[in-house]
């Protein structure tokens, strides 16, 4: 494995561990693609650091079992928005939606 390679491997699985953050906010974080994060979390960081491997597992793990309930609380979000909005402001964006589909 190339060490440019290795470091970046490093270098996600370590912000994922401080962070305890997702695959979607390492990849904003360090402008590189989702698929990117994953791959090298998943299947690069065992054959480097087995311990460091295990810890990332289990905080993904744990965010995949959250993620319907974050889905949830940003949709709640969405509308709650949408209802603070003045009447005639709030159909104006309903009807955009409408044309857009």
């Amino acid at each position: 494995m190339k060490d440019y390679i290795q470091k970046r491997v490093m270098d996600l699985s370590n912000y994922i561990a401080e962070n305890r953050a997702t695959v979607r906010q390492t990849a904003k974080y360090f402008g590189v693609s989702k698929s990117t994060v994953h791959k090298d979390v998943t299947e690069r960081l065992p054959g480097i650091n087995r311990d460091l491997a295990n810890e990332v597992k289990q905080i993904l793990e744990l965010n995949k079992a959250e993620r319907h309930i974050r889905g949830g609380e940003a949709t709640k979000k969405k509308y709650q928005v949408r209802m603070e909005m003045p009447y005639k402001k709030r159909r104006m964006c309903q009807e955009s939606v409408e044309i857009l589909k």
